[in-house]
């Protein structure tokens, strides 16, 4: 991808329902820092919430927006990430306001503390990460995008599981030796995040299961969780042990992270102990920022973790595909896709000559476990003789493989007949 101008930030933006936090780092192997909408104080939940200021359009964002509401200054607008999934107009003071707008009006707000670093100007490369990526987040991000008009091009998504592996690539080695757990108490649920590797294979294959638990809710609403009683803490110590050891089973675990805002009163004293075990457990709450900022500095220039490691999550192909072919008179294999990259960016065009026949074969290589086989494409009704074709593969899901053939003829002797065919195969 080519390596930023020194002055250009790398950022990544864990963008929520109920908070967004950014991290930045200044090169590909640079330190990551975290921001603070409160200058001088590690807040770095950012509220993703907007505020009207009744009568006149002028907009609060973040944690103004929750005091602004709470001082009845303002109508309050929060959980903007699920209004912008959801589609339909928010009526505020009986106006109709697009809700992608407002979550666009949101990011671009929260990225304005980029001045802390620098300036706006000079973001030169974008992670955004979410719990989830489906094809609806992502149309959903790229409006979001087109309404920010932001001066790069280096602009990526990835999973909240994805930017989990990319915090642990640039961590100690020590770290990795055996499974990592992540634990994100936020609301009123803990998901947990586990990740282990296939060290029999070259790079080493790292993948995460993940899994959740119904726990209790003790956010106020105000940006902090509420007090509870010793009774409760209590409470809550006895459940998030058996949570830990049902979720550790009978595996070995080299490191323990427990992120979220419910994890940030001193409740836990049976479980840490039991955590603490022969492992290492670190407690914070910026970790999938610095992990999506990881991430980037990693597509910009991989460490040498990053060389030796592949992760196959549940965004990741899982697959390479590509054709058997001749070149120069010799057998040949063509790589379309390869496997580890995200299902939804996959996306390969090529041309190729057919010499005679109707029929297209795709090699397809699974990294699961699964037989390589051979998926067919029959070209009905192609012009005989040699032709000249182009093909474009993409994923529609991330099991779900499309491959749309364009007859292209074959220069002056045969004429492209424009004929395109589309034929949608299951990987696994």
């Amino acid at each position: 991808m080519g390596i930023l101008k020194n002055d250009k930030l790398i950022v990544g933006y864990d963008l929520g329902n109920r908070f967004s936090q950014i991290s930045y780092a200044v090169s590909p192997d640079g330190e990551v820092e975290t921001l603070s909408q409160v200058a001088g104080a590690r807040m770095y939940n950012i509220p993703t919430a907007l505020c009207k200021r009744p009568g006149v359009n002028q907009w609060f964002y973040g944690r103004e927006a929750l005091r602004n509401a709470a001082e009845e200054q303002g109508i309050l607008v929060e959980n903007l990430l699920e209004l912008a999934l959801d589609g339909e107009p928010v009526l505020i003071e009986e106006a109709s306001y697009d809700p992608v707008s407002l979550l666009t009006l949101f990011f671009k707000r929260s990225l304005g503390l980029l001045a802390q670093a620098g300036t706006t100007e000079k973001l030169g490369a974008l992670m955004i990460t979410c719990e989830q990526l489906d094809h609806r987040m992502i149309s959903m991000l790229n409006e979001m995008l087109e309404g920010l008009r932001l001066k790069t091009e280096k602009i990526y998504f990835q999973s909240h599981a994805e930017s989990f592996y990319y915090y642990m690539i640039r961590q100690p080695g020590d770290l990795r030796t055996a499974r990592s757990m992540l634990y994100d108490y936020r609301g009123d649920r803990i998901r947990i995040y586990a990740m282990g590797y296939n060290r029999r294979t070259t790079p080493v294959v790292a993948f995460i299961e993940e899994s959740e638990t119904d726990f209790p809710d003790w956010y106020s609403g105000e940006g902090e969780p509420r007090a509870i009683s010793d009774a409760e803490k209590q409470g809550l110590d006895r459940a998030f042990g058996k949570v830990a050891e049902l979720s550790f089973g009978n595996r070995a675990v080299s490191s323990v992270f427990l992120i979220g805002d419910g994890f940030s009163q001193e409740w836990m004293k049976e479980s840490l102990r039991f955590l603490c075990r022969g492992r290492r457990v670190f407690q914070g709450n910026n970790l999938f920022s610095k992990g999506a900022c990881h991430g980037m500095q990693e597509r910009l220039q991989p460490s040498e973790a990053g060389r030796e490691h592949i992760f196959l999550g549940s965004d990741k192909l899982k697959a390479n595909v590509g054709m058997d072919v001749m070149r120069q008179g010799e057998a040949s294999y063509l790589a379309l896709l390869d496997a580890g990259v995200n299902w939804y960016e996959a996306d390969q065009v090529t041309e190729f000559y057919l010499q005679g026949g109707n029929q297209i074969r795709l090699k397809i290589t699974p990294l699961i476990g699964k037989e390589i086989r051979t998926a067919q494409i029959t070209l009905e009704n192609l012009p005989p003789g040699i032709s000249r074709l182009r093909a474009r593969l993409f994923l529609e899901t991330e099991n779900s493989l499309t491959a749309e053939i364009e007859d292209l003829g074959f220069g002056e002797i045969r004429a492209a007949s424009g004929m395109i065919w589309r034929e949608t195969m299951e990987l696994y």
